[in-house]
């Protein structure tokens, strides 16, 4: 589910679960070990990356509503478990956003240091709401610290998707270029910060995050909980199904 490239001391964690690389059980907990093993393994950067075309699609909707509640609020505390471990990484994290990254694709990326978007006809954002989902709030402080409270409030509670160029202008993504260039790119800002003094870099990155890992050390527990039960919210449920319905005859017409 994860192809592991190394580029010297950085390393790219490729999402490889097609056709949309979308977050499942299982690939929660295999991305969150990787993360957390690379330092261990003497790795100093990351790139998490995707297919082309589709860095992820986020949750598998589909999968997860066939789960039942005891396991689901453990998909939600592995879930809240993997930000924690993007956000709280020693190492320096890139996301080079290769194509669509709807929901959780966005999400994956709000918890990296810097996010390189492929240029073309994607879709980038949080549209938890348009699924009826409320976005949960320590997602949401996460967007709001990239792109400020007005536009926050307007991409999430609109649960708007927007191009790539939208997302540099608004500052949900901090580079745009070539598709067949965004891989490349991620690994050279990973470089370029590993070049700098290590000890200062370092140091400062953490200050630099703090606000970031702050949000896990707030009540965790409870808000894992309460998005749990919003899961299971019968206005919730019958969306998502709705969902998965239309998305099946799609798949069927195409």
């Amino acid at each position: 589910m994860i192809l592991t490239i190394d580029h010297g001391p950085v390393r790219e964690l490729r999402l490889n679960r097609p056709p949309a690389n979308a977050l499942s059980p299982e690939l929660i907990t295999v991305l969150k070990q990787a993360v957390e093993a690379a330092p261990q393994e003497g790795v100093r950067g990351l790139v998490l990356s995707g297919s082309p075309g589709r860095f992820s699609g986020g949750l598998d909707v589909p999968l997860l509503l066939t789960l039942d509640r005891a396991t689901m609020n453990g998909v939600w505390r592995d879930f809240y478990g993997l930000l924690r471990t993007l956000a709280c990484s020693p190492v320096p994290i890139a996301a080079a956003i290769t194509g669509h990254a709807p929901a959780g694709g966005t999400v994956l990326a709000l918890f990296c240091d810097w996010r390189i978007a492929a240029g073309g006809d994607w879709k980038i954002g949080l549209n938890e709401v348009q699924v009826g989902l409320p976005l949960p709030p320590v997602i949401y402080s996460a967007l709001q610290r990239l792109v400020g409270a007005r536009q926050a409030a307007r991409l999430a509670v609109g649960g708007l998707l927007v191009s790539p160029a939208e997302s540099l202008s608004l500052g949900l993504v901090d580079e745009v270029v070539p598709a067949e260039q965004v891989v490349e790119r991620a690994v050279k800002w990973c470089q370029e910060w590993l070049a700098l003094p290590s000890v200062a870099m370092t140091r400062t990155r953490r200050e630099a995050r703090a606000d970031l890992t702050a949000l896990f050390e707030q009540n965790l527990p409870g808000e894992v909980e309460e998005i749990s039960g919003w899961w299971w919210d019968e206005q919730v449920q019958s969306v998502l199904r709705s969902l998965v319905e239309r998305l099946a005859k799609k798949k069927q017409a195409g």
